[in-house]
């Protein structure tokens, strides 16, 4: 009896410490989620093939510009070219939109997914990222987008490095309404997660947690004074999120004209969605049937207390209007 009661007590005492281990066991497997959904994931895979190089009677101002490396061409229709035209940010600022709206246009050829190249996928080399992009045809432009590379401190200068002359597209929006659906789309992918003001302050209502990355990339005149180090403000048009809903055509109009395009994509390729709330394509590429943003976008924000946005307002003010001061344009965010 003696034995039994000890093996009684034994499985008593080990069903406690298990129970007692669960909260410890589901806040890990949350962080844990979360930490897979922030962190670099996977490099696209490249094109299959490439063909040989170009045939020495083949003039070189028709492969690469001056002082690029000089790369294998591709085979087919057009040839892959590095891109002439970069959206390098921000994330949740509108750039999938803007992407997709310049997929419209017949001179521009786009890179459908993100390709992370100057952030997270650098070491794969030049030949791996040419070989992503689509074929293009002589007088068209070869465009990619990447919003973290806004923020990535390496970016700049490795654009730099494969042409000086690179055209940088960055969409902004109002840095407390960017992060809170930035947090709303990891909320999405991450049940579980605390709170948008535990994230986005230090004890309680204490100062602004700049650690974090969706409070971070807000702070879009550190951003750029990086960015100037590389390239001239002239290399840079700032579109607004916020016109890029009220009025896409007028953004998508000053982007072709930063892009040296004829002013293809007008107001008759867009309609007001009311459900999802922002403006919709009449006419998606290689379609005849109108076609809106995933899911994904016009997703609802979680209600964030008042307090908590006159906080970050407060905080973001002086970022603001040193971002205006530096690119001439006031955004209206205060």
């Amino acid at each position: 009896m003696a034995g039994s009661s000890g093996l009684g007590g034994g499985a008593g005492q080990g069903a406690a410490l298990r129970a007692s281990r669960a909260p410890l066991l589901l806040v890990a497997l949350v962080l844990g989620a979360y930490c897979l959904r922030v962190l670099p994931g996977r490099c696209p895979p490249a094109a299959r093939t490439l063909a040989p190089a170009p045939s020495p009677s083949e003039p070189s101002s028709s492969v690469r510009r001056p002082g690029a490396p000089d790369l294998p061409v591709a085979s087919g229709p057009g040839r892959r070219r590095f891109p002439q035209a970069l959206i390098v940010g921000v994330k949740k600022g509108g750039t999938r939109a803007l992407l997709e709206f310049l997929r419209l246009h017949p001179d521009v050829r786009a890179l459908g997914s993100e390709p992370h190249f100057f952030d997270r996928c650098y070491e794969r080399g030049l030949a791996w990222y040419r070989s992503l992009m689509p074929r293009t045809l002589d007088g068209q432009i070869t465009m990619e987008k990447t919003p973290s590379y806004f923020v990535t401190r390496e970016a700049p200068r490795r654009i730099h490095a494969m042409s000086p002359d690179m055209k940088l597209i960055v969409v902004v929006r109002n840095p407390v309404t960017r992060a809170i659906s930035d947090y709303a789309q990891t909320l999405s992918k991450t049940p579980g997660l605390p709170s948008f003001r535990a994230l986005a302050f230090r004890h309680g209502l204490g100062p602004v947690d700049t650690a974090w990355s969706a409070v971070r990339i807000g702070m879009y005149a550190q951003h750029l004074d990086h960015w100037l180090q590389y390239f001239p403000l002239s290399h840079f048009l700032f579109v607004s999120g916020e016109r890029l809903v009220s009025d896409p055509a007028g953004e998508v109009g000053r982007v072709q004209d930063f892009l040296g395009l004829k002013r293809v994509v007008t107001d008759k390729h867009f309609y007001f969605n009311a459900t999802k709330g922002f403006p919709c394509l009449k006419k998606a590429q290689g379609s005849s049937r109108p076609r809106c943003l995933g899911k994904s976008k016009g997703r609802p924000h979680p209600r964030v207390p008042p307090a908590v946005v006159r906080r970050l307002q407060e905080f973001y003010r002086p970022f603001n209007r040193k971002f205006y001061q530096m690119t001439g344009q006031d955004f209206g965010w205060g």
